[in-house]
């Protein structure tokens, strides 16, 4: 017994070093690799939006400027900066002295030519019975056929005198119709209802509607608002009248106001400006090519406790397309796009190693992606390594997702 003992002591006293030697050996030849330090990201729920930035600017829903059609001085403005007026209420008169005198002469001239009509209708009178006694007697040889001719023109001329004389009253009753339309002209009130926005001209003033049409006050309607928006022409393709849309402004960058896309116009502003000339230089050519093109959409928004004010800054953004409780990675961990539309992604598994999967996508900002199938919330993707070895290797020139 005890010589068994004693082998087996011995047999232990002779493997344990072997063994350690054996484990130093492999520990030292072959070394067990180390998970890679990737840098990761968890998918995660959320909302996620396709969105088109654009910078707009805020004009009045509608604006008049009132101008004056009468000439003269400016008698007195009935109105403030920042007035609210009604359609019709007086806004400002202008010294209406000529006009009234134009009036005057107008209805003097033509109670004038009534006169004269009246005067002409009893001449009438008395040519109608020249004329018939003429005819009687030349009928009973009575009277010569040149006494009977002279009374037959007299009647005619007057006739026609009678006739000129009713054309020249409807004239002059036109005259007094204008000269009292002009006299109007000098009380001027607001076509709309509105906010006095400018006042252009001050009482005293001089205005000459002869050579121009000058504005005197400007009135915006502002319970409503538009936003011009620039959409430049490489996302304008993307945008529809109708689509989602909310903005912000300066003053308060996270209110977000929502509404929708109204128009958008067909031609860009500077189909305004006026090119007469049909041949170019090689510089300007050069100039307008370089000009970036932007397309205006015009967006409606109520605007009741008037916060948004004419010619504000708008940052713009155009839904294109939403998801709610999504789940969603950065876009930085897709890979190669396949044949059939899937991407490939890096998994972590819980001991940090990256196995690859297959995915499809939904929305895609470049910033994030929407992931529809193949991975679920909670999971992490590598997006890149911080050793810089075996990195993800990315599609730079992603086309666009597949329809689901």
């Amino acid at each position: 017994m005890n010589t068994r003992r004693k082998k087996i002591l011995r047999y232990t006293l002779v493997l344990v070093p072997v063994i350690a030697l054996l484990a130093f050996a492999r520990m030292t030849l072959f070394p067990s690799a180390a998970a890679p330090d990737y840098l990761s990201a968890t998918a995660a729920r959320r909302d996620i939006q396709d969105t088109v930035l654009a910078s707009g600017t805020i004009k009045a829903f509608k604006q008049v400027s009132v101008g004056a059609q009468a000439s003269g001085q400016i008698k007195s403005l009935k109105v403030a900066l920042g007035d609210q007026v009604k359609k019709g209420q007086l806004v400002a008169e202008i010294d209406s002295l000529t006009q009234e005198n134009a009036l005057k002469t107008a209805e003097a001239e033509l109670e004038d030519t009534r006169a004269q009509l009246r005067a002409k209708e009893a001449t009438l009178k008395q040519s109608e019975l020249a004329y018939q006694r003429q005819q009687q007697m030349l009928a009973q040889d009575a009277s010569s056929r040149e006494n009977y001719e002279t009374a037959e023109a007299t009647l005619n001329t007057t006739k026609a005198d009678i006739a000129a004389l009713k054309a020249q009253i409807d004239k002059g009753k036109i005259s007094v119709d204008t000269a009292r339309v002009t006299l109007g002209y000098t009380k001027i009130t607001a076509p709309i209802d509105g906010t006095v926005v400018a006042i252009v001209a001050q009482e005293g003033q001089t205005v000459n509607a002869n050579q121009s049409t000058p504005t005197i006050i400007k009135v915006a309607r502002m319970d409503t608002v538009t936003v011009k928006a620039q959409i430049s022409e490489a996302d304008v393709t993307r945008v529809k009248t109708g689509q989602p849309v909310y903005f912000t402004i300066l003053g308060e960058p996270d209110k977000r106001y929502t509404t929708t896309l109204r128009s958008i116009e067909p031609a860009p502003d500077s189909i305004l400006q006026d090119d007469t000339s049909t041949t170019s230089t090689s510089s300007t050519t050069t100039s307008t090519t370089s000009t970036a093109i932007y397309y205006n959409g015009l967006l409606d928004v109520p605007n009741p406790d008037g916060k948004l004010r004419i010619s504000m800054t708008t940052q713009v953004y155009v839904v294109l397309a939403e998801a709610r409780n999504a789940i969603v990675i950065p876009s930085t961990a897709l890979g190669e796009r396949d044949a059939g539309g899937r991407y490939t992604v890096r998994v972590l598994d819980a001991k940090g190693m990256a196995t690859a999967r297959k995915v499809r996508i939904g929305i895609n900002t470049n910033a994030s992606v929407q992931i529809t199938e193949g991975l679920n919330a909670g999971e992490r993707v590598v997006i890149g390594n911080s050793s810089g070895a075996d990195t993800l290797s990315t599609n730079t020139h992603r086309g666009p997702p597949p329809m689901m």
